[in-house]
């Protein structure tokens, strides 16, 4: 296995094993693609045949240029040979054997170079599409003050800008309510009046709900049609009567002149309506009856947008009407239900030979949890454990605590149960103790099959409890990384807010059919926004690949290192097509995610960009469009905000009495459950897959992508200690004279006035943070898809990472899979070895394992003790560091001393089995 070699300095080089094994797990990674590749494409390739496969990797270029003109030689040649790697049959019965043959092709300058970094031969770089794009739409600070109206009679009320939607463009609507009529005449026909009204503009037509015989109808209903699609100068308003059979009978109609109609935006008060009378349809004259009705010209920041009729939304029936509009959802407030289960007295098993074995089961919802079977078969048993539920308001569910008997591995008797309704249970804020209780225990079956033998029982079994509603904690139901809120549950802890977090959601650009339509393909997108308790969901744009949205949402900041999320969706529930019988639920598509972290924003500056939709598919990573925004995070005091960096990110009973680490994952995944439940059952429903998604459900299945981004995130970490101490080590070698001078030179100093260390330090800091200050991001972050090792994985680790749990791949997929994480994980064990055999070592100095070895290290200590005690503290680091930092001719090739007796030392591994 090839690995990049660099030798460490004496006080590092007891660390040598530990970094082999990290660069031979890096050079592995690319082993197993090549064995997963081989494996995919050839099943198990036989002996006879076998795949070739070209894999690149960096190695390092010594520093003497005689050495880098070889090395250049040898890349030209290697890039002309086209080394091939071959795989063979016993890799996958054991571990990678066969070591990787690999090249150095040339990078262009200023591009580093990285593991499976692909050679583009057109030049053009792919991730090029997939970054961050400034963009400069006409925000709400260029609306003009004026205009906007077809006839220019102004604004209604005054001409002052609407500072509220200042971070979207201005979208202007033909607003049209219509409230009622009265005195309409009746049918000459049917004698009756089943009237509606009809709004028509142009190619346009919106009409409202009939009433059945009633003269004086009231609708109330608004209608929007966009300005950018109006193709005529005239509105029409009919009113018509409903027949069964046959065409509508027409009562009369309004008209209005576009040009005409006035201009209106909040806070100005509402158009009041008026009544017209009615004219024939020719205008021939009045006709009986009359009808209220508002026209005016507005836009998305009127009142009346998000419950308005569009006319884009012509064709949309039934419930899909509702699910097409803008609305604001509020999660669930979480409770952590914590059941302290202490005994329970007079236990009777149904076997009364016996002593039960009894343990208890407790159900809250779906959730269900048991206790350890008491440890002395007894009538009187004894846990005192705790089990920890999640419950929402208002809590609908109850706790069922049964009592059962473990009468063989695969019976349990039940003895006895009770149901406690939640609301019952005190709420507590801090970690002060809850008074305990007794319950009565009903006896499983009797009351419904023995109704009449509860005479003969004088007293029942009953269980001692303490149970508590946590109001202290935050209940967490997002991945703990891009956690958007820390609040605990009771809001009479909450601190004060920091800020306000504004965010314009103005369009997307290029978004990709997701469905097909009248056999062409469409999208009707929409975007979920979600911050803290609240969630955000914005009109649904139909048929539209670049669709403009232009709405504004503002949350309230309680601490700034947290996330908001916003997901693109396709609407697949329009109510346009009925399902077919038997069909499965329609699921809306997922078009793509974006995360901003609020602390990588400036205060009070709006930051507008483009932001990629990335999702990674079967095939592979897919740009599927763009999403436009504007945001701004606006800081309210700056003190406050250096106040909130100091204190911890969680509530403090998170640190008083914390969870296991496998209960914060099924809390976690209990409380998503909840909040996708009960989203759903709003109206319009918040999909439990747009739920799942936007809170990461997924997150903690197995990748090998995600481990190899995770990896190489620790290396890239592991380098910068790398480069480090190779520069220690070119500076102890004398490779650049001035340089070791110059060390030499802050080392005598530093030695002569050690109280300069510190204050060097910090201050070199000080100096390099302001060096990088001309270099500080200039937009927020957002998904990389290098970092994350989607543009080279390959398509049999996407198709495994796409799998279900349990997997539903044939045999030979899952066994090869199996191999293969088997060697990933035989790896991750030797490195993992090897560093606690490092540590094992240390402690080995003093632990008499080796008795000439520890009799030798005290020997040492002592006289250590006594040269430094009688030897001042300069000399002694004057001493060291010259020693370290001497000539190259002055040194020995060999190991050093220390390091032979480290490596000497016994280590735990000779009991390892």
């Amino acid at each position: 296995m090839y690995a990049i070699w660099f030798r460490l300095p004496p006080v590092l080089q007891p660390l040598n094993e530990f970094w082999w094994l990290v660069y031979d797990w890096s050079g592995f990674q690319i082993s197993a693609c090549v064995l997963a590749r081989s494996c995919s494409e050839n099943k198990f390739l036989s002996n006879g045949n076998r795949a070739k496969h070209r894999v690149k990797l960096l190695r390092p270029v010594p520093s003497n240029s005689r050495h880098s003109a070889a090395a250049e030689e040898g890349e030209k040649e290697t890039t002309k040979d086209n080394i091939q790697v071959e795989t063979n049959q016993q890799a996958f019965k054991n571990q990678v054997q066969q070591p990787l043959a690999l090249f150095v092709g040339k990078r262009p300058e200023g591009v580093p170079l990285t593991m499976h970094q692909q050679v583009n031969p057109q030049g053009h770089h792919p991730s090029q599409d997939y970054e961050l794009k400034d963009t400069n739409p006409q925000l709400g600070e260029r609306w003009p003050s004026r205009g906007g109206a077809y006839g220019g009679r102004g604004w209604v009320g005054g001409g002052e800008r609407f500072k509220t939607y200042d971070l979207v463009e201005q979208m202007f609507y033909l607003y049209v309510r219509v409230v009622k009529a009265k005195d309409l005449p009746l049918s000459s026909i049917t004698g009756s009046c089943d009237p509606y009204a009809e709004v028509k503009l142009g190619n346009y037509k919106g009409r409202t709900k009939h009433f059945e015989k009633k003269m004086n109808p009231e609708w109330n209903q608004v209608f929007a049609f966009s300005k950018d699609r109006v193709q005529s100068s005239v509105l029409e308003v009919f009113v018509k009567d409903k027949e069964m059979v046959g065409r509508d009978d027409y009562i009369g109609r309004v008209v209005f002149d576009l040009n005409e109609v006035p201009t209106r935006v909040p806070p100005d008060s509402p158009l009041a309506p008026q009544w017209y009378k009615m004219e024939e349809r020719h205008g021939g004259g009045k006709v009986k009856g009359e009808i209220m009705v508002a026209v005016w010209m507005g836009t998305q920041a009127d009142e009346a947008f998000p419950d308005s009729w569009h006319a884009d939304a012509a064709f949309v029936q039934g419930e899909g009407v509702s699910s097409i509009r803008s609305k604001v959802y509020i999660s669930p407030k979480l409770w952590y239900l914590r059941v302290n289960v202490i005994e329970a007295q007079d236990v009777v098993p149904n076997d009364k030979s016996r002593m039960p074995e009894v343990f208890v089961k407790a159900q809250v919802g779906n959730q269900v949890l048991k206790t350890k079977i008491c440890p002395t078969p007894t009538m009187n048993p004894l846990w005192n454990e705790d089990l920890v539920f999640v419950a929402a308001e208002p809590f609908e569910e109850q706790l069922v605590l049964t009592v059962e008997d473990r009468v063989h591995p695969s019976k349990d008797d039940v003895l006895g149960m009770i149901s406690l309704p939640l609301h019952i249970f005190e709420k507590r804020l801090d970690h002060r103790p809850v008074h305990s209780s007794w319950f009565n225990l009903e006896r499983f079956g009797f009351g419904v099959l023995e109704a009449d033998r509860r005479k003969e029982f004088k007293f029942s079994s009953r269980m001692h409890i303490r149970a508590c509603l946590e109001g202290g904690y935050h209940v967490l139901d997002e991945s703990t990384m891009y956690i958007s809120d820390q609040r605990p549950t009771t809001q009479q802890l909450w601190k004060q807010s920091v800020g306000l977090l504004e965010v314009g959601i103005l369009g997307a650009q290029g978004l990709l059919p997701m469905k097909m339509k009248d056999g062409r393909g469409s999208t009707d997108a929409y975007v979920v926004a979600k911050y803290g308790q609240k969630w955000v969901r914005t009109r649904t744009i139909l048929n539209a690949f670049g669709p403009k949205w232009n709405e504004q949402y503002t949350w309230e900041v309680y601490d700034p290192c947290t996330v908001i999320t916003l997901g693109v969706f396709d609407n697949c529930h329009l109510g346009v097509f009925e399902k077919k019988p038997g069909a499965s639920t329609t699921r809306d598509s997922r078009i793509g995610k974006v995360r901003i972290r609020l602390s990588t924003l400036e205060a009070n500056r709006i930051y507008t960009h483009s932001y990629p939709l990335l999702v990674l598919h079967p095939s592979g990573v897919k740009k599927m469009g763009e999403l436009q925004l504007a945001i701004r995070f606006t800081s309210l005091s700056l003190a406050h905000m250096i106040y909130i960096y100091g204190h911890p990110l969680l509530p403090k009973m998170h640190y008083l009495h914390p969870f296991t680490v496998n209960q914060v994952e099924n809390l976690r995944y209990q409380a998503m459950n909840i909040v996708a439940v009960r989203l759903s059952r709003a109206e319009p429903p918040l999909r439990k897959e747009v739920v799942e998604y936007m809170l990461d459900v997924d997150s903690h299945m197995w990748s090998m992508r995600r481990s190899k981004a995770n990896f190489f995130r620790v290396m890239s970490l592991i380098s910068v200690v790398i480069s480090m101490s190779r520069w220690l080590g070119d500076v102890c070698h004398w490779k650049n004279p001035v340089t070791s001078v110059l060390v030499h030179i802050l080392f005598l100093i530093l030695v002569w006035y050690p109280e300069l260390i510190l204050p060097t330090l910090f201050l070199y800091m000080f100096v390099i943070g302001l060096w990088n200050y001309r270099f500080r991001p200039r937009h927020p972050p957002h998904m990389d898809t290098k970092l994350s090792w989607a543009e080279g994985v390959h398509p049999d680790e996407l198709d495994e990472e796409f799998d279900t749990f349990p997997s539903s791949r044939p045999n030979d997929a899952v066994r090869m899979r199996y191999d293969r994480l088997r060697s990933v994980a035989g790896r991750i064990q030797s490195v993992v070895g090897d560093l606690a055999t490092q540590g094992e070592r240390f402690e080995s100095l003093l632990s008499w394992r080796d008795p000439r070895a520890t009799s030798l290290f005290i020997v040492f200590c002592f006289c250590a003790a006594v040269v430094l005690y009688v030897t001042p503290f300069k000399v002694a680091a004057l001493v060291t560091g010259l020693h370290m930092l001497r000539h190259p001719r002055f040194r020995s090739k060999l190991p050093s001393v220390p390091s032979n007796f480290f490596k000497r030392l016994p280590a735990r591994t000779d009991g390892l089995l």
